[in-house]
């Protein structure tokens, strides 16, 4: 009996597991389509034609992108039921868990942790072995698009899948500075790769701009290859005498 129990008690776990990982699949999914075809949209009123021709490609960066939402979204779920479950991550709902000063200083850090973490599998993924292995699927898209944005062969999508799961594991966070964090993700993710610069051109060429990622920067690295790893700040770049400056998309 008390075996069937503990049997019926890891089933209905696993299925619940199971369920929030379909669950966090579907809007990953939902949110990769939405964003990317919201930019690919504004891109076809703003710069009509740029992505004429490029039909097949595009087919190519939804689908591989799919296949990377299943394994973004597999460990988002998982993290995301353990947390509602058990507790397991460092995510705060309560105001006053953390001082005030806190929310943008945990926005800081969650940012400046992914940004390291892309900087140097970006750079381990222009290795050549890495390259051919899984990195040619992203630069496969020539010129990327806003389809692009997560276009990666699996191994590529699970170094980027690991991040912030992990994160929320080690560091505090208020959810709703997660969801910032996750909106900017997207937004820089999608934006860096439509083929031309949103940002106003006083932002991207001012002091400021020139520790921000934009597509700009990361267009010289779909010409350049070898230049310009970063996600969100030209940190590492410049201290690793990487950044080769701006392109003109």
């Amino acid at each position: 009996m008390a075996a069937t129990m503990e049997a019926t008690m890891m089933l209905t776990t696993a299925a619940a597991a199971g369920g929030a990982a379909l669950a966090m699949t579907a809007i990953v999914a939902l949110r990769y389509l939405l964003a990317s075809g919201g930019f690919a949209l504004a891109t076809a009123r703003v710069r009509p034609g740029l992505y004429g021709g490029l039909g097949r490609q595009i087919r190519g960066e939804i689908g591989w992108s799919l296949l990377s939402a299943v394994i973004y979204g597999i460990p988002a779920g998982l993290v995301a039921w353990g947390w509602q479950t058990y507790g397991w991550t460092r995510i705060y709902a309560e105001w006053d868990a953390w001082p005030l000063w806190y929310l943008p200083v945990s926005l800081l850090l969650y940012l400046f942790a992914h940004d390291t973490w892309f900087y140097w599998t970006h750079r381990l993924m222009h290795r050549p072995r890495w390259f051919r292995l899984a990195h040619a699927v992203h630069h496969a898209s020539r010129p990327p698009t806003a389809w692009a944005a997560m276009s990666f062969h699996p191994i590529e999508a699970l170094t980027g899948a690991v991040v912030i799961p992990v994160l929320v594991l080690l560091i505090p966070v208020h959810v709703a500075v997660l969801g910032v964090v996750l909106t900017i993700m997207t937004v820089m993710g999608v934006t860096n790769h439509m083929g031309w610069e949103l940002f106003p051109h006083g932002l991207v060429h001012s002091r400021l701009g020139g520790w921000l990622i934009t597509a700009s920067h990361h267009h010289r690295h779909h010409e350049l290859y070898s230049c310009n790893y970063g996600l969100y700040f030209r940190v590492w770049d410049r201290l690793c005498g990487t950044d080769r400056g701006l392109s003109q998309p």
